[in-house]
């Protein structure tokens, strides 16, 4: 699947992928981070060998994925804050999305460049995507990371690839990731993601009307992850205002890398 070109001037529907060229401007960090408890890391990783790798698949301009960084490592809020020493020693994100331009923004604003990479990568092809996850954990002797981020993806990659590709996709993350937090888009999206593709006179989804998983998307993606992919639900950290809930699981598989209790 070809990457498509973002620009400032394309309206909603015309991104149909949900690479939205200003997405944090109306669905803001502050939501998210703000249901997470501070101190999860450590909470989660009490006696694991630093730094912790983590996944954040569709991270659009990366807005979002820095404002988990600052949460999660208790940094001072705002895109400025310079990174205090030792601060990349706890966490290493590595952030990917379908968009190169979304990429190329996000790599010219990230304020923690040594300890956020962000890559362009369609996570749904192999060929791509392998080399890529395999580089990144090569450098630092690990084959699979501590924490993955699906925030707001789970219905793009529905959408455009149908069942078995979200099947697909949930199966790769639980197999990356110890632990996962996953934000699914409810049903009531897809319904407006295809009206504004036909709003704008363009082809419907390949796989809308074709797809058997549907109705409460956050009880779906529970389902698949904890009946399907080995994964057991922690907590729900709550709902945003925009209505999406925040999901944390745990693999059940094997253990991870190093040490976690």
């Amino acid at each position: 699947m070809a990457a498509p070109m973002s620009r400032e001037s394309l309206e909603p529907g015309a991104a149909p992928y949900g690479n939205f060229p200003n997405y944090s401007r109306f669905h803001p960090p502050e939501g998210r981070v703000s249901l997470l408890p501070r101190g999860l890391l450590s909470s989660l990783f009490p006696a694991a060998t630093r730094p912790l790798l983590g996944l954040d698949v569709g991270c659009n301009s990366g807005e979002l994925s820095v404002a988990l960084y600052q949460h999660l490592l208790g940094l001072q809020d705002g895109s400025s804050s310079p990174e205090p020493p030792g601060a990349g020693t706890e966490l290493k994100l590595l952030c990917c999305d379908i968009d190169p331009e979304l990429i190329r923004r996000a790599q010219q604003s990230s304020p923690f460049p040594a300890s956020i990479s962000f890559a362009s990568l369609d996570i749904m092809d192999p060929a791509a995507r392998e080399p890529l996850l395999r580089s990144f954990l090569q450098r630092f002797g690990r084959s699979s990371f501590d924490i993955g981020f699906c925030m707001s993806v789970t219905m793009w990659i529905h959408l455009n690839h149908g069942d078995r590709g979200l099947l697909e996709f949930l199966a790769l993350l639980a197999s990356l990731c110890t632990f996962l937090l996953v934000e699914p888009q409810p049903w009531r999206c897809y319904r407006a993601a295809a009206r504004r593709l036909r709003r704008l006179g363009r082809r419907d989804f390949e796989h809308f009307r074709a797809l058997r998983i549907s109705g409460d998307m956050a009880q779906s993606v529970t389902r698949i992850l904890t009946q399907q992919c080995a994964m057991e639900l922690v907590r729900c950290f709550g709902s945003t205002a925009w209505d999406r809930s925040l999901l944390l699981f745990r693999s059940t598989a094997a253990p991870p890398d190093h040490g976690t209790q």
